[in-house]
């Protein structure tokens, strides 16, 4: 031990002499000092767990169960009772419908009134279709206390090619019409003689011939396009040309749109004369436009912000103009399927042309001068929904300002009865067209009414108030038009019947010889109607069915056109037969 510490010092001794040598042998050392602290990094650690070992005493209760006995006495049953063995029960399933490519419909009625209808297509490869519309419906006449012929056919025909490819689905078609009309409806006085009336051919006939294609875009920016051209001539050397051409651009972003549709729309026409002079008619217009829109869409909101900006040119006349309308809707959903409001502003130029004025009244007479229709604006609002489950409706209104609106109103007769007239219109039996500009105030319901998976039951009613600047009256458009429809249908009969309402109408007939009068003097009435039609099917086979319709069931010679009676009671009777190639 006494040796242990001798060795201790020493070698504290040594130590301490080797230090105080050093020390006295470094320099003095001038830099200052500084603190230096090393940070160690927290390292967590987990402490052991401890438990209770301890349960707490849990005293058992013993419960004795009371003793019972019973016992069962067999007494055998006699029973013929057996058993059937059980089978799954299979489900039902409904045989789908068989659908056709093809058919074909042909009818007879009385006014001998044949009926064509067809449908054929076939397909030259798996992305190809071609198809072939033919339509046909005439009457020889015989209406009531008519002097002149009454007799009208209607025709069309078309043909059709489609292509579709990964990138595009295009067609093009080629549609014919031919309609045939008579100048039927003579004016009360003067009384004309059937000498008179025998000279007279009161036959008008119209062609129509239209070629027309479409091309949409599957994965490209511009969506598609349509082109339209079209000629339109009648009995009495009139024609009129239109080619109308609108592309599509549209670009997605997101769940919004922005889409432009642009629109080029000429229009030429020519008229052999004026109805009390014997110049020419023309007309010549050309208009382009662009309407941007873009779309918002939402699960229960959808805005479309837009607008319609036109150049419009009366190339005959030499001017041009541009015109701007606002293109704005936008509907909300405020209660699923029960409530949606919707509302908007719009407007825009529409052509009047002779095409489309003879397919509302063909007893135009063939020298009017056609001008466009320009609504300045039109504002709407409506609310749409359910009011249950199988019941559906919707409301609206709206007003517009329109600058010449156009009218249907009568000629003036220029005959006495004795005086000959050049052409079979100027007895005062035929309409012209006058302009004019107006507001309009217009009211729509509609109600739906779905009884069962066969029976709809349903009606809509329409009411609209004009305010012309000019006129006295807004001659032969209707205030009120209103209409109560059901329909049935189950595996083997299709039924529907159709009653339909006009208000009154005005005209203005103006007798022969007078050249100045007030128009309240010679104010006309065409007087409300009713008119009800039915209509019925009953399916032999899946190909084969036959069909039945009857028109004015009343049995009411009500006049569509002041002068003008439409025929009584017409039934017509047919077959539909289907088919594939």
């Amino acid at each position: 031990m006494i040796s242990q510490i001798k060795r201790i010092i020493t070698i504290s001794i040594l130590v301490n002499g080797i230090g105080f040598n050093l020390w006295a042998q470094t320099p003095k050392d001038t830099l200052n000092t500084e603190v230096i602290e090393v940070v160690k990094p927290y390292v967590p650690t987990i402490s052991d767990s401890f438990k209770i070992t301890d349960q707490p005493p849990v005293t058992e209760e013993v419960v004795e169960k009371d003793s019972i006995q019973y016992q069962i006495n067999s007494v055998p049953v006699a029973s013929t009772f057996t058993p059937n063995k059980g089978k799954a029960k299979g489900v039902t399933k409904p045989v789908p419908e068989k659908l056709f490519d093809n058919y074909i419909s042909i009818g007879f009625g009385n006014y001998t009134s044949p009926l064509l209808d067809a449908y054929v297509r076939t397909y030259p490869n798996r992305d190809a279709e071609l198809g072939i519309i033919l339509k046909h419906h005439s009457s020889q006449g015989g209406i009531k206390d008519v002097l002149l012929k009454d007799a009208y056919s209607d025709s069309k025909a078309s043909i059709y090619y489609k292509q579709e490819t990964n990138a595009n689905i295009w067609k093009m078609g080629l549609d014919i019409k031919h309609g045939i009309y008579n100048y039927y409806g003579l004016p009360e006085t003067p009384v004309f003689t059937e000498a008179y009336l025998d000279e007279i051919d009161p036959k008008q006939s119209f062609l129509g011939i239209e070629i027309n294609g479409e091309i949409d875009f599957t994965d490209f920016f511009v969506k598609g396009a349509k082109i339209q051209m079209s000629s339109f001539t009648d009995h009495f050397n009139s024609n009129e040309q239109r080619f109308r051409i609108q592309p599509i651009l549209e670009l997605p972003i997101s769940s919004e749109r922005i889409n432009f549709r642009f629109d080029l729309d000429y229009l030429n026409g020519k008229f052999e004369k004026y109805y009390n002079s014997n110049d020419e008619i023309h007309y010549n217009y050309l208009h382009v436009g662009v309407e941007p829109n873009f779309e918002v869409l939402r699960d229960y909101l959808s805005i479309n912000l837009g607008a319609k900006v036109y150049y419009m040119m009366d190339l005959k006349n030499g001017e041009g103009a541009f015109k701007a309308y606002p293109n704005v809707d936008a509907s909300y959903m405020l209660i699923d399927e029960v409530l949606t409001i919707f509302g908007g502003a719009t407007g825009g130029l529409t052509y009047n042309t002779y095409e489309d004025l003879t397919i509302e009244n063909p007893f135009l007479s063939p020298n009017f001068y056609s001008v466009p229709t320009d609504e300045k604006y039109r504002f709407y609002a409506g609310m749409k929904g359910k009011l249950a489950s199988n019941m559906s409706y919707l409301v609206s209104g709206a007003y517009s300002q329109i600058e010449n609106q156009s009218l249907y109103l009568l000629n003036p007769s220029k005959t006495d009865g004795i005086i000959e007239v050049e052409q079979p219109y100027e007895l005062g039996n035929s309409f012209g067209v006058i302009y004019d500009n107006t507001s309009l105030i217009a009211l729509n319901g509609e109600l739906s009414l779905d009884f069962s998976k066969e029976f709809t039951f349903g009606g809509n009613v329409s009411y609209k108030m004009y305010n012309f600047e000019n006129v006295e009256e807004a001659y032969n458009l209707p205030a009120l038009k209103t209409s109560i429809f059901a329909d049935y249908h189950d595996k083997k009969w299709r039924g529907s019947a159709k009653l339909f309402m006009m208000s009154d109408r005005k005209d203005m007939e103006v007798p022969y010889g007078i050249m100045t009068f007030a128009p309240e003097d010679y104010t006309v009435s065409s007087g409300t109607f009713i008119d009800l039609n039915a209509e019925m099917s009953y399916t032999f086979t899946e190909r084969l069915s036959a069909f039945a319709k009857a028109n004015n069931l009343l049995t009411t010679n009500y006049k569509r056109y002041y002068n003008y009676p439409v025929q009584g009671l017409q039934v017509l009777a047919g077959i539909t037969y289907k088919f594939d190639l």
